[in-house]
C-alpha cells in the first residue's frame, strides 16, 4: 500500500510527460487527477491499517517497508525505504487528499493553456517527491524528496517561462533554497558521524538515530554547546535547512516572488505541502531538539520574528496572491514558534488546519482572478461579493479560520501554539511571555491585514468598472489564456463547478478540522463529557512518537502547563484579540479601502533591495571581476589558450621544414652531411693537434 501511494502520481507524472502532448484536455485531466486520487485512497486504507497495528515496545504504531538497500558502503546503509507511523499518517492524508482537491481546482483553472499537459506532469511528479519526503524511512530518503520537491518548485514557479519575472522568481527559489539544502547536507554528515547511521526508526542490526539520540544526556542552555558539534550543531543545521525550506528569516524572500506561478501552484506548493516540510523535519527530528534546548531557543526566536515580520508586510500589499504568500511565511513562523517551546505537536496540529484554510483562500483567491482578467491587484476590484457569492462565503470561511474566529480550525491550533509558548517548560521564563505577547500581536495583525483583503476585493464599490480592463499593478503571476475570463466582456462570473466544489469541501474543513485538538481544558467547558476521548485525539495520537522534553533549570513557568485556569484565560485573550482585530479590519477599510500604508511597509522594509545591495550584486561582482575575467578567462583560459599558442607557434616552425619540394630535401640533405663531415674532420684535426 505503502508503494501505491508514493507511485502512483510518479505513474501519471510519466504518461503526461511522455505523451501527454498528444491527450485531450479531459483525458490529461482524468489522468492527473485520478493518480493522485488512487494515492489519496491508499493513503486512507494505509492509515486505518495502522490505527489496527500494534504499538511496539516504545507504544508507537508503525508499519515499514523496505524495496532494497540502496546504499551499502562500510558500516553506511541507506535503504529505499518508507515508514508509516504517526506522524507521517496524518501527514500523508492532508498533502494526498488536499492535493487531490487542487488537482481538480487546476483542471478548470488551467483549461485552454498551451501547456497543459506539462502542468499536470510537473504536479504529479511534485506529489510523487512531496510523499518521498514524508514515508522515507531514513535521512537520505528524505532529502531525496526534499531536492526533489525544490526542482518541481522551481519547474512550476517558472512555468510561464517566456516571462522574465518568472524565470527570475524560479531562479531565486531554487538558489536561496541551496543555502539551506547545504545546511541539511551537512547535519546529515554529522549524523553518520555522531550515531553510526542515518535510520530513522531500528532495524534488524541497526539501532535508529531517534533511539540512541532519546538516550543521550541533554546539552547545556549555552552558546558554547553550537561549536561542539554535538546534537546542538546538528539541530542547527537541520534548522537552517527548515529556514529555506519553510521561508524563515533570513531565508524567506523567495515565497512572496514565487507568486509568479500558477495559482493552484500556490495552493499546493507554497500554501498547503512543501513549505510546510521544514516544520515536518523538525517535528520528526524532535528527539535530537529535546536534547538541544539551545537549537530549540534560536527556533522558538526566529519562529516569533518571521510571524510577526511577515505579517506586517502583509498589511500593506495589493497582490492578493501576496497577500496571502506574506501570510503563509507569517502562519509557518508560528508553526517554528510552537516547536521552539517544545510544543511540537501544537505546531504540527498547525501544520494540518493551516493546509485547510489556506489551500482554501489561495484557490479562492485563484477563483477571483480567474473571474476578473487575471488581475490580481485588489485595488482594481470591489464589489465582487455579489458577483462570486460562492467564492465569497468559503473565503470568508477561509479568513475567519485563520483569524481564529472561535470554533474553527485555526482558532483551536492557535490558542493551543500561544498556550504553550507561555507556559513552555524549556523556554527562559522571561522569554516564553515575551514570545506570547508577539504572538498574541502577530494573530491580531493577521486578523486585520485577511480582514482588509476581504474588504477591498468584495465589498465596496465596483472598481473595476473604471478600470477598463487595465492591468496597473499587474505582476505577471498568472499569463494564460482564460476563455471564463471577465476580460472578454460582461460582469464578472462565478467559477464553474470544478472550481467551486475544492472551495466548498475546504471550507468544510476549515470549519471542523479543528475539533480533533481542542485543548482538554477548553473540552471541559464546550464538549460534553463523552467526546471527550475524541477531541483530544490528536495530540494523544501523536504522543507516542515524541520525546519528553526536560524542564530548564530554574523555570517556573512549566508549571502552569497543568493550570487549565490560566489556559483558559489565555484562550479568552486570544480570542477577544482575533475579535476586535477583525472588527478594526472592518471598519477601517469600509470606508477607506485604497487607503496606503507606510511606505517601509508597501517596500518590504527593502529586505530586497539590501539583500542586492550588500549579497547580491557584490556577488554578482566577484563572479565577473574575479572569477570570470581574472581567474576564468586570466588564468585558465590563459593557460589553455597559451599552450594551444605555444603548440601553433612549434608546429609553424615545423611546417617550413616539410615544405614539400626536392630541392629544398636537398639542400638539407647537404647541409646535414656537410654539417656531419665538418664534425668528424674537426674531431679528427683536434686529436692531432693534442
Amino acid at each position: 500500500m505503502l508503494k501505491v501511494i508514493v507511485f502512483a502520481p510518479l505513474l501519471g507524472a510519466a504518461i503526461l510527460g511522455l505523451f501527454g502532448n498528444k491527450m485531450s484536455e479531459r483525458l490529461i485531466g482524468l489522468i492527473a487527477c485520478s493518480s493522485v486520487g488512487v494515492s489519496a485512497i491508499a493513503a486512507f486504507v494505509a492509515f486505518s491499517k495502522l490505527l489496527g497495528v500494534q504499538p511496539d515496545s516504545g507504544g508507537v504504531r508503525r508499519i515499514s517497508e523496505t524495496l532494497f538497500t540502496w546504499i551499502s558502503v562500510g558500516t553506511f546503509r541507506a535503504d529505499f525505504g518508507f515508514v508509516l507511523d504517526p506522524l507521517s499518517g496524518v501527514m500523508i492524508l492532508f498533502v494526498t487528499g488536499v492535493g487531490f482537491l487542487i488537482h481538480m481546482f487546476a483542471t478548470g483553472y488551467m483549461s485552454h493553456d498551451p501547456g497543459f499537459w506539462r502542468f499536470f506532469a510537473y504536479m504529479n511528479l511534485f506529489m510523487f517527491m512531496m510523499l518521498t519526503l514524508v514515508l522515507g524511512d531514513n535521512f537520505l530518503m528524505m532529502f531525496v524528496g526534499w531536492e526533489g520537491v525544490g526542482l518541481c518548485s522551481y519547474l512550476l514557479i517558472g512555468y510561464f517561462f517566456t516571462l522574465p519575472s518568472a524565470g527570475d522568481a524560479a531562479k531565486k527559489a531554487f538558489v536561496v533554497n541551496r543555502i539551506g539544502d547545504f545546511g541539511i547536507a551537512l547535519a546529515m554528515m554529522l549524523i553518520f558521524y555522531k550515531f553510526g547511521t542515518i535510520s530513522f526508526i531500528d532495524k534488524e542490526g541497526l539501532v535508529g538515530v531517534f533511539t540512541k539520540a532519546a538516550t543521550m544526556p541533554v546539552e547545556a542552555l549555552t552558546f558554547s554547546s553550537l561549536w561542539a558539534g554535538g546534537l546542538t550543531t546538528i539541530a542547527i543545521l537541520l534548522f537552517i535547512g527548515a529556514t529555506g525550506k519553510s521561508a524563515q528569516i533570513p531565508l524567506f524572500v523567495w515565497l512572496p516572488d514565487a507568486m509568479a506561478g500558477p495559482t493552484p501552484v500556490s495552493a499546493l506548493i507554497h500554501a498547503a505541502t512543501m513549505v510546510t516540510a521544514g516544520v515536518y523535519m523538525i517535528v520528526r527530528s524532535n528527539a535530537i531538539y529535546a536534547k538541544a534546548p539551545m537549537a530549540l531557543t534560536i527556533v522558538a526566536i526566529v519562529g516569533a520574528l518571521t510571524a510577526i515580520f511577515a505579517a506586517t508586510i502583509g498589511l500593506s500589499q495589493w497582490d492578493i496572491k501576496k497577500v496571502l504568500a506574506y501570510s503563509t511565511v507569517s502562519q509557518l513562523g508560528y508553526m517554528f514558534l510552537a516547536c521552539g517551546a517544545g510544543a511540537f505537536t501544537a505546531g504540527f496540529f498547525h501544520v494540518v488546519t493551516h493546509a485547510f484554510f489556506k489551500a482554501l483562500l489561495f484557490l479562492g483567491s485563484g477563483s477571483v482572478i480567474h473571474s476578473m482578467h487575471h488581475e490580481q491587484n485588489m485595488a482594481h476590484m470591489g464589489g465582487l461579493k455579489k458577483y462570486l457569492k460562492i467564492t465569497f462565503a468559503t473565503m470568508g470561511v477561509g479568513t475567519l479560520a485563520i483569524s481564529g474566529f472561535p470554533l474553527l480550525s485555526g482558532f483551536f491550533s492557535k490558542d493551543e501554539i500561544l498556550w504553550k509558548v507561555k507556559s513552555s517548560p524549556i523556554l527562559p521564563s522571561n522569554l516564553g511571555l515575551i514570545l506570547w505577547l508577539i504572538g498574541l500581536v502577530t494573530a491580531a495583525i493577521t486578523a486585520i491585514y485577511m480582514t482588509r483583503m476581504m474588504v477591498i476585493t468584495f465589498f465596496g464599490e465596483e472598481r473595476f468598472r473604471n478600470n477598463h480592463g487595465s492591468h496597473d499593478g499587474h505582476h505577471g503571476d498568472d499569463h494564460h489564456d482564460d476563455h471564463h475570463s471577465h476580460g472578454h466582456g460582461g460582469d464578472p462570473h462565478e467559477s464553474p463547478l470544478v472550481m467551486t466544489v475544492p472551495l466548498m469541501v475546504l471550507a468544510v474543513l476549515s470549519v471542523v478540522g479543528g475539533f480533533v485538538g481542542i485543548p482538554e481544558a477548553l473540552a471541559e467547558k464546550i464538549v460534553p463529557h463523552s467526546l471527550h476521548d475524541y477531541t483530544h485525539s490528536f495530540y494523544k495520537f501523536l504522543d507516542p512518537i515524541l520525546t519528553p522534553i526536560a524542564a530548564s533549570p530554574g523555570n517556573v513557568t512549566g508549571a502552569l502547563a497543568q493550570d487549565h485556569h490560566a489556559e483558559l484565560m489565555s484562550t479568552v485573550y486570544s480570542t477577544i484579540v482575533a475579535l476586535l482585530a477583525i472588527a478594526i479590519g472592518f471598519f477601517l477599510f469600509r470606508d477607506k479601502p485604497l487607503m496606503t500604508m507606510p511606505r517601509l511597509l508597501e517596500q518590504k522594509y527593502y529586505i530586497d533591495e539590501i539583500y542586492d545591495a550588500f549579497i547580491v550584486n557584490p556577488l554578482k561582482s566577484i563572479s565577473t571581476t574575479v572569477l570570470w575575467k581574472v581567474v576564468d578567462v586570466g588564468i585558465i583560459d590563459g593557460i589553455v589558450n597559451g599552450l594551444a599558442k605555444f603548440v601553433g607557434f612549434t608546429s609553424r616552425l615545423t611546417r617550413e621544414f616539410q615544405s614539400g619540394f626536392t630541392r629544398s630535401y636537398a639542400v638539407f640533405i647537404f647541409v646535414g652531411a656537410v654539417t656531419v663531415l665538418g664534425y668528424f674532420v674537426g674531431y679528427l684535426v683536434f686529436n692531432a693537434l693534442r
